[in-house]
């Protein structure tokens, strides 16, 4: 695989053994793999002078050049003054997600996913989706060349199925939830040919992909980390980019700081949240996950355990929300900020959980990322305001 000059590989997050950046997961283990680096010192003066990911490619796995992109990323850092005197801390920005090509933070993380996928000689991508990750799939595949195929409930809004088909995309829709998207998906790559890749939930690639959003927040922040991070949060994989790359960011010498790292999540699909909170090395399975934020509805994180490593090693934690608190954080975005759908909206009710909880000081910089263009879940948001007779 032509990589950069500063990947080694990748790395387990639970037992540290190492392997080539051809595993999905850990060989020894089965546990989540990352990238492994020899990071550069780095000054600001010496990145790429280009906007999005390609920027910080000293500190990624592929070159630009050789990156399946559609111009992801280069997302503003959006400042929300109200909110930050309704939280009581010194400024709030909303790290806005939905502006990437295919509206939603995945696209940055299957950029990756499908570039390595292609370079192994892939003939055809296939991952199980809430929605917008079978969407982007389709988008990055189409792009590289290569055929996809997305495994997605029958409740995954219709937006994302015509998407899929429209990006050329192959799909199959599973009646019931997502997990059993998921069943369906692992028997039929379990019986397919040769040419398959999987690019699912906890690839390594996806992780290293979600990087250039604590790339990007830095940046924009004049290279200082924010005190704070809250991320609305499904299978965690982001979770151990944003650290990750926070990490990444302060060893190289670019930052001087990492931020706490929260996710934010439903109440009743709060796997991490509730086990960070509980203080537990891995997510218990939610037996009846059951929340109108779709694509936070993961009863069984894919990359749990290494979501609650990286929370713990943020120095940050897990909040659950109500549905009634997140569709009112959403709206309420909306007229404080940019359009934030109910995804976003968990960021919001979650920030405000966290202050009342005493969580954010009063001097703290604190980043919410909206990981979905309100757009794609506006008939939430109508019903909403219609059930309050607006």
């Amino acid at each position: 695989m032509e990589t950069t000059a500063a990947f080694r590989g990748l790395i387990c997050t639970a037992c540290g053994a190492e392997t080539d950046s051809t595993a999905d997961r850990c060989p020894d283990c089965g546990a989540v793999l990352v990238g492994d680096y020899d990071v550069p010192d780095l000054t600001p003066a010496e990145l790429p002078d280009v906007t999005g990911p390609g920027r910080y490619e000293p500190l990624r796995s592929f070159p630009q050049d050789a990156t399946v992109t559609l111009d992801e990323g280069a997302t503003p850092l959006v400042p929300v003054p109200e909110l930050a005197d309704e939280l009581g801390v010194e400024s709030v920005y909303v790290k806005d997600e939905g502006r990437n090509p295919t509206a939603s933070l995945g696209d940055r993380k299957l950029s990756l996913a499908v570039t390595a996928a292609a370079q192994r000689g892939a003939e055809r991508v296939a991952t199980p989706s809430t929605g917008n990750g079978a969407q982007s799939s389709a988008a990055y595949a189409a792009r590289a060349g290569i055929d996809s195929k997305g495994f997605v409930p029958s409740r995954c809004p219709f937006l994302n199925k015509a998407m899929v088909n429209v990006h050329g995309g192959d799909m199959r829709v599973v009646e019931g939830r997502y997990d059993d998207a998921v069943s369906v998906f692992d028997e039929e790559l379990a019986d397919a040919s040769d040419g398959w890749a999987s690019v699912a939930p906890g690839h390594p690639f996806r992780i290293e992909g979600a990087k250039s959003v604590a790339f990007e927040t830095a940046d924009d922040l004049d290279w200082t980390a924010p005190d704070a991070v809250v991320h609305p949060t499904g299978h965690g994989e982001t979770l151990v980019g944003l650290e990750h790359g926070f990490r990444a960011a302060a060893e190289s010498g670019l930052t001087d700081s990492t931020p706490r790292i929260y996710a934010a999540q439903p109440d009743s699909t709060a796997a991490i949240a509730d086990a960070a909170s509980e203080g537990a090395s891995e997510p218990a399975t939610i037996e009846h996950p059951d929340t109108i934020v779709g694509p936070l509805e993961v009863p069984d994180p894919a990359a749990g355990a290494a979501a609650l490593d990286s929370l713990d090693r943020s120095g940050g934690d897990g909040v659950a929300v109500s549905d009634k608190d997140i569709l009112a954080g959403a709206v309420d975005g909306c007229e404080m900020g940019p359009e934030t759908g109910a995804t976003g909206g968990t960021a919001i009710a979650g920030a405000r959980a966290l202050a009342d909880d005493g969580a954010l000081d009063d001097d703290d910089v604190v980043v919410l990322v909206n990981p979905v263009a309100g757009s794609k879940e506006a008939d939430l948001l109508r019903s909403h305001l219609m059930s309050q007779g607006i």
